[in-house]
């Protein structure tokens, strides 16, 4: 008996060392590149292209961040792009949920066709031209709109991959739960606002995590549908360009007071492009840990059907 308990002893002690140390070695391997670019950030343009820049900065300097803000117009585009990823995120979270509802129900006669059509705008698009004269033909350029119903460049306001997961989700509830609300009196509408929708939170705070990080970190709409706009544009975009004219200093419109050209003078494009990526990822990592608890619960009762 105490050869097998001592047995069982050096087995767990043997698999706990090699779990630890191998979750210990993938927690640096998905930090490192997060650090390095933090650390190539803070570090001097002209001093990074050295390289041997790995997780301190070698020559402190906050010049890089002064180039990201040392234009006008991104504090305005920051806020255009929080508008556009709670606004977006907000309606595409709940069409989503409203139409997984309806293709969930049995006694939807069209469900199956309806989820083959959704399946195919996974594998078939029409394209980027047919999409910018609809949304023309619409009179959504240059217009707000045009972030919240057709995000991406075309892409539409409801997810086909998102509602999939909502549906394979809502399929897991106990059926007598909408049953009773319904011989209660309640419409399909009631039971979806009152039932449905607060039992399916952990898989909602999942796609709007999915939405809300795609909202965010699209550019190319901006582009596309709201360029000649100055007040329509982007985070994303405004750093885009940024990041852009670092490769010709003289070229660069916003760089023309002494501060400016002493700013530019002490970046790179290396360093330049590790603090734009700091700056567009921040606000993601600040709003992850609220939704990770609801995150994993929803990919795995979402993502699977028994």
């Amino acid at each position: 008996m105490l050869k097998v308990n001592k047995r069982m002893n050096t087995e767990s002690l043997f698999f706990h060392t090699f779990n630890y140390t191998f979750m210990a070695l993938l927690a640096i391997v998905t930090l490192y590149p997060f650090l390095n670019t933090l650390a190539v950030s803070f570090n001097a343009g002209i001093d990074t292209t050295r390289g041997g820049i790995y997780l301190w900065p070698r020559v402190w300097t906050w010049k890089n961040y002064e180039a990201v803000f040392i234009t006008g117009n991104v504090y305005h585009a920051f806020w255009v792009s929080v508008a556009r990823t709670v606004i977006g995120t907000f309606f595409s979270v709940i069409l989503t949920a409203m139409v997984a509802y309806t293709i969930s129900r049995k006694e939807f006669l069209f469900r199956k066709l309806v989820t083959i059509l959704f399946v195919l705008t996974m594998y078939f698009s029409a394209g980027l031209i047919p999409s910018y004269f609809l949304i023309k033909d619409l009179h959504l350029l240059n217009t707000f709109l045009v972030y919240i119903l057709f995000p991406s460049a075309g892409a539409g306001l409801i997810s086909a991959f998102n509602m999939l997961v909502v549906r394979t989700y809502i399929h897991t509830l106990p059926e007598s739960l909408i049953e009773s609300a319904k011989i209660d009196g309640a419409g399909e509408f009631r039971v979806f606002a009152s039932v449905v929708l607060p039992l399916c939170a952990p898989v909602l705070a999942t796609i709007a995590l999915f939405t809300a990080v795609f909202q965010w970190n699209t550019w190319f709409d901006t582009f596309i549908f709201a360029s000649s706009r100055q007040n329509l544009s982007t985070l994303q975009f405004e750093l885009i360009r940024l990041l852009s004219s670092t490769t010709n200093f003289n070229a660069n419109p916003n760089l023309t007071s002494s501060a400016a050209k002493d700013t530019a003078s002490m970046i790179t494009p290396i360093s330049i492009r590790a603090a734009i990526t700091m700056v567009a990822s921040i606000p993601i990592i600040v709003v992850y840990p609220f939704l990770q608890r609801h995150f994993v619960a929803g990919l795995q009762l979402g993502g699977v059907k028994e």
